[in-house]
């Protein structure tokens, strides 16, 4: 069974790093496809198809910065010396590579069920300070572990589905196609039976699965150490030889009041809104933490410009997904969308017992197309919803459906992992091989537990 399991590993290991291109390239086959089959799925011309795709290229600006912030503020944070040696320590622990894959997996999880920036970025963050410190350790699966933890992140405390539910009037119901007015208390959706029946699976068993992966022999690729620090500072002159603009630069007091104003504003947040992490407060406190602990303006800025060598995936493809969501989104002369098609054809094969399933596997789907938890919601909760009433499928159920399809393709859409993968410095197809285990894995684990929970 084991020779089994190593074949099939290293078979899709093999089939992804062959077929694989580079994530932009991902980006334009995805256009290319989605343009051919919405001309005759939605009837739309091809210059309305032109017009919807610019119509959404543009529309992820906002997002496409906080996903670079996010990039850039974690890894700052993760270099400045307190908090790396802290988190040295802690990637200290495991002693060899087993250990390794098993808690680099385990955090991510943790991580990303709590907020999905935060675990994003300190999964990756994590990975990298353990792969300096365990030898032998395959670095790319150190790394899918670490992306792996995303998996669960809409069925966590920042699921914007779940917290769209719990919000409740006009919004809910635009969303929902009418179905949904009410609020959804988040103890029908991620505190669920069948939701914590999932992640607590996931949560047990992914690390396994991981460490059953690890190649063996010469299919072992390790790190240089030495690859992963990052640029040294240059040496700090003496503070009587400075002049008085690098005396400003390399000043505590400055950094000290600025970091004090910032989190003045973070305690304030945390009590007037509680526990409630978004992507702004996350970088928010990201970026005034580093700050802090990097001791003088100058610090902050060298490393800022050496994280930021890390975003241009980021800044070259999100605008393509964008515009891929426009084409998926856009209505054609029969007042039908692709991505509107694309649930309706499961929605029509199915019946009570099987609906979840068929919700999640679309889902899945069109996160493909839709990488995106508010636009995939926009898109197929006006459908889904009002077909869950139809069949007497329960709504919170159905909700965590598209949520848990959202997140299940990710592990197959370069999209989200374009941040991980400027934190560790390698490419898509490094690690998309063993993440196609993973995608294998828990789709069997998140449609037997929608079907039978």
């Amino acid at each position: 069974m084991k020779k089994l399991f190593d074949k099939l590993t290293a078979g899709s290991v093999k089939l992804v790093e062959k077929y694989l291109p580079d994530p932009f390239i991902f980006a334009v086959i995805l256009t290319f496809l989605v343009i051919i089959i919405s001309l005759f799925v939605t009837k739309t011309t091809p210059l309305g198809i032109v017009d919807a795709w610019y119509g959404g290229f543009w529309s992820l600006l906002l997002f496409s910065m906080q996903m670079a912030l996010i990039l850039v503020t974690g890894t700052i944070l993760a270099n400045a010396p307190l908090f790396k040696k802290g988190l040295g320590k802690l990637a200290a622990i495991p002693k060899n590579k087993i250990q390794a894959i098993i808690w680099v997996s385990v955090i991510a999880l943790v991580a990303s069920f709590i907020n999905w920036g935060f675990g994003l970025v300190i999964g990756a963050i994590f990975a990298k300070e353990v792969a300096k410190r365990v030898k032998g350790v395959d670095y790319p699966l150190l790394i899918a572990a670490a992306y792996s933890g995303f998996l669960i992140w809409h069925a966590g405390l920042s699921g914007s589905i779940p917290l769209a539910l719990a919000t409740g009037g006009a919004a809910l119901a635009t969303q929902t196609g009418g179905a949904v007015i009410d609020p959804i208390s988040t103890n029908l959706t991620i505190f669920s039976v069948t939701n914590l029946v999932i992640v607590g699976v996931i949560l047990l068993t992914l690390p396994i699965l991981l460490t059953l992966m690890h190649p063996k022999g010469d299919k072992v690729k390790t790190v240089d150490p030495a690859l992963l620090e990052d640029e040294p500072a240059p040496a700090m002159k003496n503070r009587k030889e400075m002049t008085p603009a690098e005396k400003m630069e390399n000043s505590r007091v400055i950094n000290y009041i600025l970091s004090a104003l910032g989190f003045i504003f973070i305690i304030k947040y945390f009590v007037d809104k509680g526990f409630d992490l978004n992507l702004n407060i996350v970088n928010f406190i990201f970026l005034f933490t580093a700050i802090l602990l990097h001791g003088t303006p100058i610090n902050v800025v060298r490393a800022v410009n050496n994280a930021a060598k890390s975003v241009g995936g980021i800044i070259l493809q999100f605008p393509f997904y964008a515009g891929i969501m426009g084409i998926m989104t856009a209505k054609g002369p029969t007042d039908i969308s692709l991505a509107g098609a694309i649930s309706d054809m499961f929605v029509n094969i199915s019946n009570q017992t099987t609906f979840p399933l068929f919700t999640f596997l679309s889902a899945g789907i069109v996160n493909i197309f839709v990488p995106s938890g508010g636009g995939q919601w926009a898109v197929q909760g006006p459908i889904m919803m009002p077909a869950a009433i139809t069949l007497g499928v329960d709504t919170a159920k159905t909700a965590m459906a598209i949520a848990w399809g959202d997140a299940w393709t990710n592990m197959i859409q370069p999209f989200w992992a374009l941040p991980v993968l400027g934190i560790a410095k390698l490419g898509a197809k490094n690690i998309m091989g063993y993440c196609l285990i993973v995608l294998l894995y828990s789709g069997i684990i998140i449609g037997l537990g929608l079907l039978l929970v």
